[in-house]
């Protein structure tokens, strides 16, 4: 551990124990001779009065369970206040989370996010997103992409955590999102079933059972999508289910088994050029390629009241993920295809303790351990419509061998972290929230074959690194349910395989190939509140600075495709970020069971490079870091009567390349993202107590644009205008 690191931890612990102490200390004073009656701020029993309630339908819970959200910048959704979302659009499922930068693309499966302009949004490999808190990544250490969303009507909660969020769930740099899925019914036994159609020939069905009886509580899902596609080679089918059994033998435990199945077989149109997508967006460049995706997680957790002040929340994880693919060879007239298959097996435990103690404090330390197994295969075949399967074992010997084994890695990833939070509620209603957190990541890479182009040794390789993270939150509560927020986090981002050996670069592994991990520092000065019945109001100002960035370099003076990754350069990000609710019949009535509200949210982004490799990047803009992100929306609700939502997002220019300039041939895209503006319609009407009809339509206006571009130019067109309708039946 570097000494700074350990004056930091040294400075961190005195802090939480001088503070501990005083605490301790003023529980032990004697009293005064005329005794002046405290304002109760005990959050273990606290009943919240009935104007603060709607505060919790936008943010989360001060002390969540285990977590310590105080003083850090929160944001929830709770999507059953929406209608029914239908299909592969993430922009309803995110359209009231501020902040948030969806890559949209046709193809489901894939989610594209990123924020306040840190990395490429490309499978979300710098968002963290969990699913009751066990990552969705394929391989939350080596490989964190995102191959893999749960359906809209699994999910109970959106849970966004900013700047502290590396110290609640561990790397990748914040945001961390969460998505809670919905808890099995109260009744003894309750059924739901929910059919549509749509353009292009969608069909869309979800049948749910669940219910409790006795000490026991059981879910069972299963679910079917299938569509044609807005492109020729665009059809689509996923199939999935899940299973939860849970038992509570009093009321101070409980224990939860958990499953989920997740299968896609997917086409895959292509990328187009500049030229291409302004003459028709709807034409196919890749008629052969294919993607399938399948994921099984089972997972075991334990919540269990200790004492009336201790609470112990335990979870323990497996699962397998399989990432496989077809892709054309490029070419005037292809006639091979290459095949490629990514799995990971994986493994965790997390474990954490909370402890209400004194006047409304609250201590938490918990550990996470991790391990995968991520075998990368690649097999060359003839043909162009080659089976998922068709893998052949000999290495191919020349750049044109067919029928044989491209590349074959072994690569295995381990992680560990401890962590320690403690909430201080000191007088005048100011709370101090002191984290520190220790991680340790370790990523090997065995190759015994390598594509037969490259003129290098086989990898073989092994790499380590110890990070320490620490974050401070101060806040006060004013006025009538408002509180200011202060927080400063550490996070990071590990080295991923292709971080420390990359299989398709020319040059050896080795120092050359060895990086730092990215490290980032966030700030956050804000305030929320509900200072009034029916308004809930959230602003706040932020800058992230992000250090040693790592990309694939090109060697001067080396031919082509001799590559090395480095670090690359510093980024600073800064700007502002708000949101506001205001519901005009809850105003009136905060009992009421019907809501007509209108939200709004706004990010103002300022990014730039501050030191770089490359001395013409410093003072760049980095890609996918539009000056101003909005979201706004109107919806009604009244419990099994009616849901209408209507939203839009408006997304300004922006970059997609850290260059800031257009792309050469063949896709000569210009420089910039053009700006867009996208608006969805949604309606759930009960037309019985037990029946309701559905329908929607996402992107009213048939937008033409694209928000996914890659590094080379080729662009993803984004989802055309949908249209669809259905019933639900629930008893």
């Amino acid at each position: 551990m570097k000494p700074s690191y350990r004056r930091r931890l040294v400075l961190t612990l005195a802090i939480s124990a001088v503070l501990t102490a005083s605490a301790f200390a003023a529980d032990s004073t004697e009293p005064p001779t005329n005794p002046q009656p405290l304002k109760k701020v005990d959050v273990k029993g606290y009943v919240m009065p009935d104007d603060a309630k709607p505060k919790l339908d936008h943010i989360m819970k001060e002390v969540d369970g285990p977590l310590i959200t105080v003083t850090k910048k929160t944001s929830i959704t709770k999507l059953d206040f929406l209608p029914t979302i239908i299909g592969n659009n993430p922009r309803e499922v995110f359209s009231q989370t501020p902040g948030l930068y969806i890559a949209e693309q046709q193809i489901p499966g894939q989610v594209n996010l990123s924020y306040r302009g840190i990395g490429n949004p490309q499978e979300s490999e710098y968002v963290g997103v969990f699913q009751d808190g066990i990552p969705l990544e394929g391989d939350w250490i080596g490989f964190p992409t995102l191959y893999v969303f749960p359906l809209p009507q699994t999910i109970a909660q959106v849970q966004m955590i900013r700047g502290g969020s590396s110290l609640l769930y561990g790397p990748e740099p914040p945001p961390a999102i969460n998505l809670v899925s919905q808890p099995p019914s109260k009744e003894p036994m309750a059924g739901y079933t929910e059919n549509v159609v749509g353009n292009n020939g969608t069909f869309a069905t979800f049948n749910k059972v669940s219910g409790t009886q006795g000490n026991w509580d059981y879910l069972l899902d299963a679910h079917y999508r299938t569509t044609d596609g807005e492109r020729d080679n665009g059809d689509n089918k996923l199939r999935g289910a899940d299973l939860h059994v849970g038992y509570r033998p009093d009321e101070t435990s409980y224990t939860a088994l958990d499953f989920h199945a997740y299968d896609l077989d997917t086409g895959n149109a292509g990328l187009l050029t500049a030229a291409q997508f302004a003459a028709n967006a709807d034409q196919t460049t890749t008629p052969h390629d294919r993607l399938w995706t399948q994921r099984y997680v089972l997972s075991l957790s334990h919540e269990r009241h200790l004492d009336e002040d201790t609470d112990l929340v335990a979870k323990v994880w497996t699962g397998y993920q399989d990432q496989a693919s077809r892709s054309q060879d490029r070419g005037a007239a292809p006639t091979t295809t290459t095949l490629q298959d990514e799995q990971f097996r994986f493994a965790g435990i997390d474990a954490r303790f909370v402890h209400h103690w004194g006047r409304g404090n609250a201590f938490t330390v918990g550990t996470t351990l991790y391990h995968a197994d991520a075998p990368f295969r690649q097999w060359s075949a003839l043909g162009l419509d080659a089976d998922e399967y068709d893998r052949h074992g000999a290495a191919c010997t020349t750049p044109a061998s067919t029928n044989c084994a491209k590349l074959r890695q072994a690569r295995s990833t381990k992680y560990g972290a401890v962590f320690a939070e403690n909430v201080f509620r000191l007088a005048h209603e100011w709370h101090v929230v002191p984290s520190v957190r220790l991680e340790r990541e370790q990523v090997d890479i065995d190759e015994t074959i390598k594509p037969p182009f490259l003129n290098r040794g086989l990898v073989d390789r092994s790499v380590s690194h110890n990070v320490p993270l620490f974050g401070i939150g101060v806040g006060n509560d004013f006025g009538h349910l408002n509180e200011s927020y202060f927080n400063v986090s550490q996070g990071w981002r590990p080295v991923r395989y292709f971080d420390i050996a990359s299989p398709f670069g020319s040059t050896n592994s080795g120092p050359l190939n060895d990086p730092d991990p990215t490290h980032v520092l966030s700030y956050e000065l804000g305030v929320h509140g509900v200072p009034v019945p029916g308004l809930f109001y959230d602003a706040s100002v932020f800058q992230v600075n992000v250090k040693d960035r790592i990309e694939s370099q090109q060697i001067l003076n080396a031919p082509l495709g001799n590559t090395i990754n480095v670090n690359t350069g510093d980024t600073r990000s800064r700007g502002f970020e708000g949101e506001v609710s205001y519901d005009f019949l809850q105003a009136r009535d905060l009992h009421t069971a019907q809501h007509l509200a209108v939200f709004a949210n706004l990010t103002l982004l300022d990014a730039q490079f501050t030191a770089t490799i490359n001395p013409a990047n410093l003072g760049n803009t980095p890609a996918f870091s539009p000056k101003y992100l909005a979201r706004a929306g109107i919806t009604w609700r009244e419990d099994k009567h009616l849901k209408l939502a209507l939203s839009a997002v408006s997304v300004a220019s922006q970059y997609y390349s850290d260059a800031n300039v257009a792309a050469g041939a063949p896709f000569l895209t210009p420089a910039k993202v053009p700006g867009y503006t996208v608006a969805d319609f949604s309606a759930d009407w009960w037309v019985l107590p037990q029946l309701r009809l559905l329908g929607g339509i996402s992107n009213l206006t048939d937008k033409r644009y694209y928000s996914r571009v890659f590094f080379s130019g080729g662009i993803d067109p984004a989802p055309g205008r949908t249209v669809y309708a259905g019933f639900a039946y629930e008893f």
